[in-house]
This record gives structure tokens, C-alpha cells and sequence, in this order.
């Protein structure tokens, strides 16, 4: 399993993507908080290893600080491939977690409809913004411009 973003741990311990990104936090809570299983013999002695929860709480707490991201992401890593119970379901929330707006991923524009009249603008979060343009000259039924002046 690919490790859990850093930058998207942090961005939903920060709140970030509304309902769904507290949704998503809510999740990986109840998920880190099952009881931690060994495999299939539990009575094999393995290494102490963190449920992850105080990787969890110490995030939440300082949810900006990117080290504390990256000790819950290793923790959630670790106990994945220790825990063969936890492994589906990390993956599975980790899907759903990534659709959540978290302000750090890239834009996808598309332009589509054939010619466009005008200046198309692609990016992302805009704010504070005016655009001020001229309409299309207008188009006759046959398809040609016409001028405004004739």
C-alpha cells in the first residue's frame, strides 16, 4: 500500500475540505481506534507497535506540523503491514479520503463545445478577481460573422 499523504493528514487534522474532510478525520479516528490485531497468532511476541492513535491525537493538536504528520503516516503504514484486519480498511478509507478537497491537489481543466467565443480562463481558486470582455460578434444563421458595422 502507498504510504497516506502527509500533506493530506495534515490538511484534514487542519480541517480543510468542509463536511466530508471532518467526515474523512472522523473515519480514520473510529478506524485507528479498532483494537489492534497480530496476524493469525497473536501469541507470537512481535515488536511494540503504535495503533496510531497517539500519532492521531498529537497531529490533531498541531495539525500544521508536517512532522507530526509524517510519524502518523508511518505509524498508519506500520500497522498496516502488521495488522492484516486494519490493511482493507486503510485502503479503503485512503480512497475515499482523497477525493476530499484539501486545497493541496492540481487543476484539471477541460474545454469542451466546439469554438469557444472569448478568452477562456483555467486555474484554480480565484479570489478577488474582475474579468471584463467584449461579447462575440454576432453569428448568422449560416454560420458566418457579421460585422457590427455594416
Amino acid at each position: 500500500m502507498d504510504p497516506i499523504s502527509v500533506a493530506l493528514l495534515a490538511a484534514l487534522a487542519g480541517g480543510a475540505g468542509g463536511e466530508l474532510g471532518r467526515q474523512a478525520w472522523a473515519g480514520l479516528t473510529t478506524l485507528v481506534r479498532r483494537p489492534f490485531t497480530r496476524g493469525a497468532n497473536p501469541s507470537v511476541q512481535s515488536p511494540a507497535v503504535s495503533s496510531g492513535e497517539t500519532e492521531l491525537v498529537r497531529l490533531r493538536e498541531a495539525p500544521g506540523d508536517i512532522a507530526r504528520a509524517q510519524a502518523l503516516s508511518t505509524a498508519l503504514a506500520v500497522r498496516a503491514a502488521m495488522d492484516p484486519e486494519f490493511l482493507p480498511s486503510l485502503q479503503q478509507w485512503h480512497e475515499q479520503a482523497k477525493r476530499v478537497r484539501t486545497g493541496d491537489g492540481g487543476v484539471h481543466n477541460n474545454v469542451t463545445g466546439g469554438t469557444q467565443h472569448g478568452p477562456v480562463l483555467q486555474g484554480r481558486d480565484y479570489s478577488g478577481l474582475s474579468f471584463t470582455t467584449s461579447s462575440p460578434p454576432p453569428t448568422a444563421p449560416d454560420g458566418e460573422t457579421r460585422s457590427m458595422h455594416g
